[in-house]
């Protein structure tokens, strides 16, 4: 399972996905995390639906999504493309503790995850 997070330092989640400049991905195996790497986001696009289209396809195969904020139009985008968006729970959480939470979800998975380690096989 790949996840990608919006950050400016790849130590917290605290950026918009629209705005996002970096995209940090890490993978999980079983009761691990590894960080992949960095994505560049940079590029300024005017047209909404081309940035967005620009922003999803930075994210590469990533199966979930970690940003501070995401409008509707983009989350149903990023929905579209089979990537599943989350919203942080607070303020500049922490990347770590995000992936640990998401480990500790996999021995009783949500509805939404039991999707995502289902495709993994």
């Amino acid at each position: 399972m790949k996840i990608a997070f919006a950050s400016t330092n790849n130590i917290h989640v605290n950026q918009h996905f629209g705005w996002c400049k970096e995209f940090y991905i890490y993978e999980i195996l079983e009761d691990s995390f590894n960080f992949i790497k960095s994505i560049d986001s940079s590029i300024e696009i005017s047209d909404e639906i081309e940035k967005l289209t620009y922003k999803i396809e930075c994210l590469e195969d990533s199966d979930i999504l970690y940003v501070q904020q995401i409008g509707p139009k983009a989350s149903r985008m990023v929905q579209s493309c089979k990537i599943f968006p989350m919203q942080s729970a607070k303020e500049n959480e922490k990347i770590e503790d995000i992936l640990n939470l998401l480990i500790k979800m996999r021995s009783n998975p949500p509805i939404w995850m039991r999707r995502l380690i289902e495709n993994e096989s």
